[in-house]
């Protein structure tokens, strides 16, 4: 590997633990400067309720509460949740499986939609890539939220896909976890593909002007294979360097779009513990999630600067 590709993804590394840490803290923080508490919502003996606030201390100082709780956070032990009285460990383990599910199926979706679909809007012009653009101007402008709720109608007209919840994988057949996972799934992958074809289609347009693919087209060789072979070569960095951001999107989308279509991720634990004012509990999937943000900008770092080696001058 060279040495300034591995300066490059040391500083990346770095500034993604650091994201980790600066966004778990930030969640913690404002939940605890918050008034009230978990057991605010009951109707508790306040002899009771003192003594289980002292028994999760909950009554110390808010920099105390923080520096006990970074302490047992670099361990990677997030503490008990008041809601569920478990650990939050054990909570972010069953539920970021099925974020994780949920987000890469988003991905691989959007992926195989959105990048051929703009590789033909920007090689070509005609009337079947105006419409396709259009429509794609709509849904990168309609949330997911949005989304979500025009799909879940779809499916409870048409009965093509279960509406509801889906409880377990344990007892359930990968075609049953399919079907489940299709409403939410489609909902997030398609205002990232809209993103996704308008990015492409703007670089592939740009890469079609270049010199090299202007030779390559004045030497005789098939439009088809400039386009696959040289122009979308030259315009796929220009797409990479966004994945970390789409990545982003695709968890910023997984919350409101497992609390409609009842999809047991991160995101719809996270709002069970902000609405039942689990401070631990919200700390907890915070961190797990940035945790999968800062995998993706990661990764996504490593693809671009492999691809376009001049990024890593460039940051240096």
């Amino acid at each position: 590997m060279r040495s300034g590709l591995l300066k490059y993804l040391i500083r990346r590394l770095a500034l993604a633990v650091l994201l980790v840490a600066a966004v778990s803290s930030s969640a913690l923080l404002l939940i605890q400067a918050s008034p009230g508490d978990h057991l605010s919502a009951f109707d508790l003996d306040p002899a009771v309720a003192a003594a289980e606030r002292h028994r999760l201390g909950l009554d110390r100082p808010i920099a105390a509460q923080y520096a006990t709780w970074l302490g047992r956070a670099l361990r990677l032990d997030f503490g008990e949740s008041v809601r569920y009285r478990r650990p939050v460990n054990s909570l972010i383990a069953e539920r970021a499986g099925k974020t994780a599910l949920l987000g890469a199926s988003a991905l691989v979706v959007a992926t195989l939609v959105g990048i051929p679909a703009g590789v033909l809007t920007g090689s070509r012009r005609n009337a079947l890539t105006a419409l396709a653009r259009a429509l794609s101007l709509l849904l990168v402008s309609v949330p997911s939220l949005v989304t979500s709720f025009a799909l879940l109608l779809l499916a409870a007209r048409t009965g093509w896909f279960p509406v509801g919840g889906f409880a377990s994988a344990a007892d359930a057949s990968w075609w049953t976890m399919a079907r489940y996972l299709a409403v939410p799934a489609i909902a997030l992958a398609l205002p990232i593909a809209a993103s996704l074809e308008r990015l492409q289609s703007q670089a592939m347009h740009d890469a079609l002007l270049s010199p090299s693919v202007r030779a390559a087209l004045a030497r005789g060789c098939s439009r088809g294979r400039v386009i696959w072979r040289h122009a979308f070569r030259l315009a796929l960095p220009g797409v990479l360097g966004i994945y970390g951001v789409i990545v982003g999107s695709v968890l910023g989308g997984s919350f409101a779009v497992e609390i409609v279509t009842s999809w047991p991720g991160l995101g719809a634990l996270m709002y069970e513990g902000l609405v039942s004012r689990d401070l631990f509990l919200v700390a907890g999937c915070a961190a797990a999630g940035t945790c999968f943000l800062a995998l993706g900008t990661f990764v996504a770092d490593v693809a671009l600067a492999v691809a376009d080696p001049r990024i890593e001058e460039a940051d240096a």
